[in-house]
């Protein structure tokens, strides 16, 4: 191995603050992320799973991440095998690989990461003596099909539940020479892929699953697990603050937020829980960025951030709550520091907001511009979904007639306190997520979303001190593609990560990208990622697909409620 390598390793691991020592356990767990250190160490979901793991006395769990560009040319030149960041250790040489992944495209990054760590990347090719493969975060209680040939378990739910019995369970394992998974058979949240069996009918839709979904586990009381910044190190994406979660789960019901339903039901840390865990956070840094879904629907947020500013710190949130913002929140924001805030229209039509869910008008939206223009705040950014179902001309139109709306406002205001600040709409195209009552629509074409996108360049190019960003389109089709894919679409991994182009590559093995991405599905169609059960009713999403297509809204969820099956 490299010396510049492992005195980098080392000096990164010196820079990091916390609590950060890997356990004495004869369990080795390599948990990697499947990109760069920076984002892995602002992933709070990543940083807990080492924190569990080491806190328990039968493991030694150590972290593994993406090599940076530079020291990648070295690896593959020199093929050193990928080693762990504390100490040094090869991926091969550990018990348990355990993949925490957030996001679809990380797929792209696996065949280099294992190719890295000299492992074969599919299960049917690793030997006795390789490591187990564990798939584990969002992307598994999603739709873990894509990868359901590279992992040998996949860890249905959060990790606080599951971890607790899968540790004696691999203990167990690891104490006989029968390789067999069978210990593994029934324990509450884990899905073994090769135990399932899948079929397909002529059309390439799913004739059957073999096995009934395993049922997502989630953490009922978060007051019993912390979750925040347990490593710092300012080299990490938000480094320079320290995180907290304050909440898990969504109430407002969305229809095409993922997030919002895979995370039910929504669940609030107390106040005496989050305390703790931010004056923990204010010894190493000054900032605290509040961490959730929709934080600002938490019940005491307001006086968790006078508590962070009473210990004199700062506050950073993750979202703003449009419809029951104060005058009196907004100025609280602008004294704890912050200079930029961001808020979700997510459409600049009141049919596409209704389409959504979004249970806001264009008059409350602007209230809340102005309520944050006149408290001070510099810049806003706004988040903008294209390619809804049903879109239409005149829903692209409305989102340039909106922005002009908030630019104006923002404009008076700046002239006011003298500097103008930057408005950023961040435009993105819809991706039907599973588990969500969108999951039966289809995205939108590749030419239909380039002259969505085209138009709004043109209109924002006229707006001063406005720009637009965008995620490219093909980053979006994988995304999309991944969300939906099914086996078929695992076996690919290593040519798509290769790049080229998409449709090339599904068309030479016998697959159609359409198939997958921008295809409608119908009513009764056996998904891929129903080898998973959420425990929401699939009859309940698709009247919610319906009501949306209808334009009529869902009220938020309330203490007591009973209408998707999960509580």
């Amino acid at each position: 191995m490299s010396r510049k390598i492992l005195e980098k390793h080392r000096r990164r691991y010196a820079a990091e603050s916390g609590e950060n020592t890997p356990g004495p356990g004869p369990v080795r767990i390599a948990l990697i992320y499947p990109n760069g250190y920076s984002q892995a160490m602002a992933n709070l979901g990543y940083q807990t799973v080492y924190h569990l793991f080491n806190a328990s006395s039968d493991c030694c769990c150590e972290r593994f991440f993406l090599p940076d560009k530079e020291d990648l040319v070295e690896y593959e030149k020199n093929r050193f095998p990928l080693v762990s960041l504390e100490t040094g250790t090869p991926l091969a040489e550990f018990d348990l690989i355990a993949l925490s992944i957030s996001f679809e495209n990380d797929y792209l990054n696996l065949p280099k990461i294992f190719e890295l760590g000299h492992i074969p990347l599919f299960s049917a090719q690793r030997g006795a003596h390789d490591p187990l493969v564990l798939f584990g975060g969002v992307c598994a209680f999603l739709n873990p099909e894509p990868l359901a040939e590279i992992a040998d378990l996949v860890a249905v739910g959060e990790a606080e539940v599951i971890l607790p019995v899968l540790i004696p369970a691999l203990l167990t394992y690891l104490g006989h020479e029968s390789t067999a998974l069978g210990v593994f058979e029934q324990l509450p949240g884990i899905y073994l892929p090769a135990q399932v069996a899948v079929g397909y009918l002529g059309d390439g839709t799913l004739a059957k699953i073999s096995a009934p979904g395993v049922l997502r586990q989630y953490l009922a009381d978060l007051d019993t697990s912390a979750s925040r910044s347990f490593i710092l190190n300012e080299e990490a994406e938000f480094g320079s603050m320290a995180l907290t979660e304050v909440m898990r789960g969504c109430s407002r019901g969305c229809r095409f937020c993922a997030a919002g339903y895979v995370y039910l039901p929504p669940r609030e840390r107390s106040l005496e829980n989050l305390i703790p865990q931010v004056e923990a956070g204010l010894c190493h840094r000054s900032r605290i960025g509040l961490v959730g879904a929709a934080v600002a629907d938490h019940a005491d947020i307001s006086a968790l951030q006078q508590e962070i500013m009473l210990h004199g710190g700062e506050v950073s949130v993750s979202s703003l709550r449009l419809d029951a913002l104060t005058s009196a929140e907004a100025r609280q924001l602008q004294a704890a520091g912050l200079k930029t805030v961001a808020i979700a229209p997510e459409a600049g039509s009141q049919q596409m907001r209704d389409l959504i869910n979004k249970n806001l008008d264009e008059a409350q939206i602007l209230h809340a511009v102005h309520l944050l223009a006149d408290a001070g705040m510099l810049n806003l950014k706004l988040y903008f979904l294209i390619g809804l179902p049903g879109e239409e001309d005149s829903d692209i139109d409305a989102i340039l007639a909106l922005a002009d709306q908030v630019r104006l406002i923002w404009r008076e205001a700046g002239r006011k306190r003298g500097s103008l600040g930057n408005l950023t709409l961040s435009v993105n195209p819809f991706i039907p997520k599973p588990f969500t009552p969108f999951q039966w629509a289809g995205m939108e074409t590749e030419k239909g979303l380039k002259q969505k996108l085209r138009k709004l360049h043109v209109g924002v190019s006229k707006l001063p001190n406005t720009e637009l960003i965008s995620e490219s389109i093909r980053s979006s089709q994988l995304q999309a593609l991944f969300a939906r894919g099914d086996r078929r679409i695992g076996r690919l991994l290593p040519e798509i990560a290769a790049g080229g182009n998409l449709g090339q590559i599904l068309r030479r093995n016998g697959l159609q990208l359409d198939f997958y991405v921008t295809r409608e599905r119908g009513e009764f169609e056996i998904f891929p990622w129903e080898v998973i059960d959420q425990g929401n009713q699939r009859s309940y999403l698709w009247q919610e697909y319906q009501k949306g297509l209808s334009g009529k809204a869902t009220p938020r969820c309330f203490d007591g409620c009973r209408r998707c099956g999960i509580c």
